[in-house]
């Protein structure tokens, strides 16, 4: 089975990515690739991509990874139903009853007013 993927190419802290169909079975640095379909740069966010290589290994049946098909279609190729999207992101905090803002507003206020009146009673 082929996959589309992304192949890391660059130097430290530069990356630059080629896409390249490859059998599945394969590790992405390994070097054997069926094809170089195009290449991403995402400090400048480039894409150079063959649309209709793409499309003729997606119809064979080549399966892009989650990134990939998101650059794909965030780029007008039409990728078939089976291709299966990742879900967007949904990250909620850890112990959100105790961040400040969800803290209650009527508590802060009444031991600012109790401070303010030990303070005035230490004066006296």
């Amino acid at each position: 089975m082929l996959a589309i993927r992304m192949q890391r190419n660059g130097r430290a802290h530069l990356p630059m990515y080629r896409i390249v169909v490859q059998e599945a079975e394969r590790h992405p640095l390994s070097g054997r690739v069926v094809a170089e379909v195009g290449n991403y740069n995402p400090a400048t966010k480039r894409l150079v991509l063959d649309k209709e290589a793409v499309e003729k290994y997606l119809n064979n049946g080549a399966q892009p990874s989650t990134r990939v098909a998101f650059i794909l279609s965030k780029n007008g190729v039409k990728l078939p139903k089976w291709v299966k999207m990742a879900p967007k992101k949904t990250v909620a905090p850890k112990h959100a009853d105790k961040l400040r803002k969800n803290q209650p507003k009527e508590e802060a206020a009444a031991e600012t007013a109790e401070a303010a009146e030990a303070a005035e009673a230490s004066e006296a």
